[in-house]
């Protein structure tokens, strides 16, 4: 055989790539497999919902009893399958999501950065923030306060003009609002001096009792929460999976996890496939034996 022919015959990288049984490069046929799987399902989800990331997870009880912790909740952008609806307008065409009036928003309070993977004490920016549109103002106008005394005990459908008053809500006929003659099926809009600087939308967690906008976004910035701009909103919420969202709650230490798993499996494999090899050498050895 020729020099030639025997280089033609030489595996190439790829196919050692492939057939070898080293640990390391098992290893890493292992997590190319996973990634390319992963990647080709965000590339769907991305197409399907046209924004990221295209699912969520609730890790608060701020929308509770309509969305609980450990929800794995599917978006889309903000204007597919129908414009997006306030609790406002989607009162007046009867407009519901997640049982109530308005679309549950996914957005970035004040434009915060929004990592793809929150690593503690490594990540900057913000988890965005997943509560109901409220109402849309326009730049210039006072910032409304919802509130909900029963919070998510009770879902208003109404929210009647207040005001507060000595830490109280006052109606605009006087009436002081107490917990003994407070109706569970009203809320209570409030109008502020705090004038916004631009057009967005209030926001409110359906288990909060007060609007997002004049909160703080952290105590330690003491950054006010803004109306939400069209551009910080990342979408709204489709639907939500329960408890699958637990899964991406945890990522990292399941990512180490499966990690190990794949090690000890491809140790495990592999030794079974040596002895088998020996088995197999020392069998042919002792039928060629018994024919000399």
């Amino acid at each position: 055989m020729s020099r030639q022919q025997s280089e033609e015959k030489e595996p190439g990288l790829l196919e050692k790539f492939k057939t070898s049984e080293n640990a390391w490069i098992s290893l890493a046929r292992e997590l190319l497999w996973v990634a390319a799987v992963v990647g080709s399902i965000a590339l769907i989800l991305f197409l399907v919902s046209g924004t990221w990331p295209a699912v969520v997870t609730i890790e608060s009880e701020s929308m509770v009893p309509h969305m609980q912790v450990g929800d794995l909740v599917f978006v889309v952008s903000a204007d597919r399958f129908g414009e997006l609806q306030s609790w406002t307008s989607g009162k007046e065409v009867g407009y519901q999501k997640y049982n109530d009036y308005g679309d549950v928003l996914i957005y970035r309070p004040n434009d915060a950065p929004n990592p793809p993977v929150y690593i503690p004490f490594l990540t900057q920016g913000v988890h965005p923030i997943i509560h109901r549109a409220m109402d849309r103002i326009d730049s210039g106008e006072p910032v409304p306060k919802y509130y909900n005394p029963y919070r998510g005990e009770a879902t208003p459908t109404r929210y009647i003009p207040a005001i507060i008053q000595n830490n109280s809500l006052v109606l605009e006929d006087g009436t002081v609002v107490t917990p003994q003659n407070a109706d569970p099926s009203n809320g209570y809009r409030v109008q502020t001096t705090f004038i916004s600087p631009h057009a967005g939308y209030i926001t409110k967690g359906d288990n909060n009792q007060v609007s997002d906008q004049g909160g703080y976004l952290s105590s330690v910035s003491g950054e006010v929460i803004l109306p939400v701009k069209d551009e910080w909103i990342v979408g709204k919420a489709l639907f939500s999976v329960p408890l699958l969202g637990y899964l991406p709650l945890n990522i990292v230490p399941v990512a180490i996890i499966l990690i190990a798993l794949m090690l000890v499996w491809d140790y495990v494999t592999g030794k079974k496939e040596k002895e088998n090899s020996r088995g197999k050498k020392e069998k042919e050895k002792k039928r060629v034996k018994g024919k000399k």
